[in-house]
């Protein structure tokens, strides 16, 4: 099969043909290049509208003078997410193509394309993606027959905040190359000592948020930093909460394969973070070639080649461009039979114990009282932040510092505020290690499915931490505990838990690391759309669970916090 695809979702119009049988792809090219700061939509049209008829030409001619009239078996095109004047240019050019030659139309969501030619250039099976692009910046894996959000940015995309720095500063489009080289310049400069500036590093779950430290970078240009040092400060951060999300999403779901993808994933620091995080978890990393990180229609073209040999065509009248097409929203109908939540196939119930527990922060030995192993009723938690070479020592000391010292603090206040969570015995800051009560036998991740009751007792944790005026953070499937010693002792409010739930249903809070102080509503539904994002992420029915989860929580909480959900919910990029 020979497939031609089509690309021009914002900046660049490109044709490429795919050929199937030799796995071989030309592409052309022509992007847009603004005279100054980011893309104007209109003048980005202008260029599509003139473009897109050249590339396509050019590998339309290519094609049949290598294959004959009859070289194309289907065209691919772009569909969303994207610009629509974009789209439309895109679109139009595609249904015009595929009727003169009477092939069928395929068409192709672009981030899902992203993450696609990455599993195929790798090789790999199951890869969790991180899509790192101007406009975009989450993590995808499949899972129940579509690419479940992992987790994303809450406002900007990667590529964006970088380039709200650079039109600040002045420089033109695009800014992450320029960054790239200025902060490279630092490091040549600066004879390894390199200072790190004191930048907002905001991670909740596995999403993060970057418009804060846009506006801090700008400060710091403002107040006459180097713009070097801003740059390398700025990567520094940004590079090392993507990698931070991507282990987490790697330690959610127990894969061990990562794909890269997206125009940000050029940048040779990010990809040295994440080769350095799967290095040291032995897990494996892959990055494609640059010509198929950036917008390109060689991804369009291998992705809608396996669409159309899986017969997922569209007919011309109902091929409209669909400026926010969320990757989420794509039937996957060329996979079946798989999860990237490991032990996790559909239909069936994990059976993770405590000896599979990885986690993305620390590592954890259960000894017993007398540090030797034992039985269950002695079972403690010896937990190490380990540090992470991936990241800025001055950074990785400070989080680890700050965090070892939240959960210690946040643990044991949670749990005067009635939510069962585990004794803390001991914190050994300087070294990064807490002592912690054993509990439970198994993470919620591994015991999902029919975990209604389990679900509405994570609500109800998490409504008495909020009345409390406490974040938990971090609160995934991960990060909870089931089984017969989960419910903890002690509290009035923990009595009542295991009074209302069966002992295999008990569950406790752990992982306190990312916890704060605060009575904002807006952090309150976070932490629910952050549990949520885990279920979806790996239960095979996900929407039973998550009803549970929003009744336990009315039957303690806040309704603001509920309503404030649905606001949040609507913030991932293209909703």
């Amino acid at each position: 099969m020979r497939v031609l695809g089509i690309e021009g979702t914002a900046w660049c119009a490109s044709a490429a043909l795919y050929d199937a049988e030799t796995d071989s792809v030309l592409i052309e090219s022509n992007p847009y290049e603004p005279d100054s700061g980011g893309i104007h939509p209109r003048e980005a049209a202008e260029h599509m509208s003139e473009a897109i008829p050249e590339v396509v030409d050019a590998v339309l001619t290519a094609a049949e003078a290598e294959h004959g009239p009859d070289a194309i078996d289907a065209v691919a095109f772009s569909k969303g997410p994207g610009l629509g004047p974009c789209l439309r240019t895109v679109g139009t050019a595609a249904r015009a193509l595929a009727g003169a030659l009477d092939v069928p139309l395929v068409g192709v969501n672009h981030m899902v394309a992203h993450l696609e030619i990455g599993r195929h250039r790798s090789g790999f099976e199951n890869p969790v993606c991180l899509n790192a692009s101007g406009a975009n910046a989450h993590l995808l894996g499949y899972h129940d027959g579509r690419y479940r959000v992992l987790g994303e940015t809450m406002d900007a995309g990667v590529g964006n905040a970088i380039d709200k720095f650079t039109r600040h500063v002045g420089w033109d489009h695009p800014g992450g190359p320029k960054v790239e080289a200025a902060a490279r310049r630092y490091v040549e400069e600066s004879d390894g000592s390199e200072d790190l500036l004191d930048l907002p590093y905001v991670v909740k779950g596995m999403d993060f948020s970057f418009s804060g430290i846009s506006s801090a970078a700008n400060d710091a240009y403002d107040d006459g930093v180097p713009v070097e040092e801003i740059c390398f400060s700025l990567q520094e951060h940004v590079f090392a909460m993507l990698t931070e999300v991507s282990e987490r999403a790697l330690s959610l779901t127990g894969a061990d394969e990562l794909v890269l993808g997206g125009g940000v994933a050029q940048n040779d620091r990010l990809r040295e973070m994440l080769a350095s995080m799967c290095a040291a978890r032995d897990a494996k990393f892959h990055a494609p070639e640059p010509r198929f990180l950036r917008d390109n229609a060689g991804m369009i073209a291998v992705l809608g080649a396996k669409m159309a040999e899986a017969g997922d065509t569209i007919p011309i009248p109902r091929s409209a461009i669909d400026p926010n097409f969320r990757p989420d929203q794509v039937p996957v109908t060329w996979r079946s039979g798989e999860s990237v939540a490991v032990g996790r196939a559909p239909g069936g119930e994990g059976v993770e114990t405590d000896a599979d527990r990885r986690g993305a922060e620390a590592t954890v030995a259960i000894v017993s009282e007398d540090g030797t192993g034992g039985g269950p009723a002695d079972r403690r938690v010896i937990k190490r932040r380990v540090p992470k070479a991936y990241r800025h020592p001055t950074l990785d000391r400070t989080l680890r510092r700050d965090r070892t010292v939240a959960e210690a603090r946040l643990t044991s206040e949670a749990r005067r505020a009635g939510v069962p969570t585990p004794l803390v015995y001991d914190a050994d800051v300087p070294n990064a290690t807490l002592t912690l009560q054993h509990v439970g036998d198994r993470d919620l991740a591994a015991a999902l499915d029919g975990g209604r009751e389990r679900a509405a007792s994570i609500g109800r944790h998490l409504a008495r931490l909020h009345d409390a005026g406490i974040v938990h953070g971090d609160p995934t499937t991960r990060n909870a505990r089931v089984g017969a010693e989960a419910a903890g002792e002690g509290s009035a409010a923990a009595s009542e838990t295991r009074r209302a739930t069966n002992t295999a249903d008990r569950a406790a809070l752990i992982d306190f690391g990312l916890a704060y102080h605060t009575g904002h509503v807006e952090d309150h539904a976070m932490d629910l759309h952050v549990f949520e994002g885990s279920v979806r992420a790996t239960a095979t029915d996900p929407d039973p669970l998550i009803e549970a989860f929003e009744a336990g929580y009315a039957a303690v909480g806040d309704d603001d916090v509920l309503e404030r959900l649905r606001d949040v919910e609507g913030r991932g990029r293209y909703r």
